[in-house]
């Protein structure tokens, strides 16, 4: 964390969700403007947590084997050789992953949900481990592609970088270039580490009365009849793995129901649609929402 804070600037927040969504075995969503630091930040993460990295810039003609590779016919041998595409690695940046099409955008489906792809009927099982970090840019900006709901269900959390402080900013103005730091950046653990971490969040210890905290959470947005569809199951699950994985980066012993309300916001925002379509409230807004509603046991 104190290496990434060293390229990102004033992002504390931010870099621990992302560091913890990536503990527990997530992919991350960072949506915001162009030029805020979203590709920065997820260079900085490959390089941080010592991870082979691929970039995939999604454009509008991206095909789905550009993303996963494509079968040849290999006429010395007379059959089909598979070519890896980019998805073979670590940490796959889906760079702009709204300004593919849907076809494009679904190449990543199974990637992310199974860790492996399906070529000709042949499963092809991608590296352990297996991140994909993907950054989007508003939906209101020109050549968007709205990500589906199943898509996005995929992405453990979203988060938002936002305008640094002025103070920083002129820290940005006045420092190197963010690509020459990136160069620099040593490793603070490798991919062998990282996988033995991301064993450990499991264990970390969550008390009935937590459990019974998340499934009121749960509850009380299928409940409540302000969104379109509450959460699923694998959203609960997704919201206590993402709170052991805050309570081992804070050095708890057990999961505390202020671990589940820090993930709280970047894990349900994108996964919870208002029924009013005039309710306008951010992630954080719901999340605050449904925090105040959900009383701890």
């Amino acid at each position: 964390l104190a290496r990434l804070n060293e390229v990102v600037l004033g992002k504390d927040a931010q870099l621990r969700l992302a560091v913890a969504g990536l503990l527990a075995r997530g992919h991350l969503l960072i949506e915001d403007i162009p030029g805020v630091g979203k590709t920065t930040l997820a260079h900085a993460l490959a390089r941080v947590l010592g991870l082979g990295f691929q970039r995939i810039q999604f454009t509008s003609d991206l095909l789905p084997a550009d993303v996963i590779g494509v079968s040849v016919f290999d006429r010395a041998s007379g059959t089909f050789q598979f070519h890896r595409g980019p998805v073979f690695s670590q940490l796959v940046l889906a760079d702009e992953v709204n300004r593919a099409t849907p076809k494009a955008q679904s190449a990543l489906l199974e990637a992310m949900e199974e860790r492996q792809v399906t070529v000709d009927g042949v499963a092809h099982p991608l590296p352990e481990p297996f991140f994909v970090v993907a950054t989007q840019n508003p939906s209101h900006q020109v050549g968007t592609f709205p990500l589906p709901e199943s898509q996005l269900d995929r992405f453990l959390l979203r988060i938002e970088l936002g305008y640094p402080a002025p103070s920083l900013e002129r820290s940005l103005l006045k420092g190197r270039d963010r690509r020459d730091l990136l160069v620099d950046l040593a490793a603070a653990l490798d991919s062998d580490s990282l996988v033995t971490l991301q064993h450990q969040v499991p264990l970390v210890y969550a008390s009935d009365a937590l459990l019974d905290y998340v499934q009121a959470v749960t509850r009380y947005t299928r409940e409540c009849g302000a969104f379109q569809a509450g959460l699923s199951p694998r959203a609960a699950i997704g919201v206590l793995r993402a709170a052991q994985a805050w309570a081992l980066l804070e050095g708890h012993s057990g999961v505390l129901p202020e671990d589940v309300q820090a993930v709280l916001g970047p894990v349900i925002g994108h996964r919870l649609k208002p029924r009013d379509s005039a309710d306008r409230r951010s992630a954080t807004e719901i999340a605050r929402a449904v925090i105040e509603a959900v009383p701890i046991p």
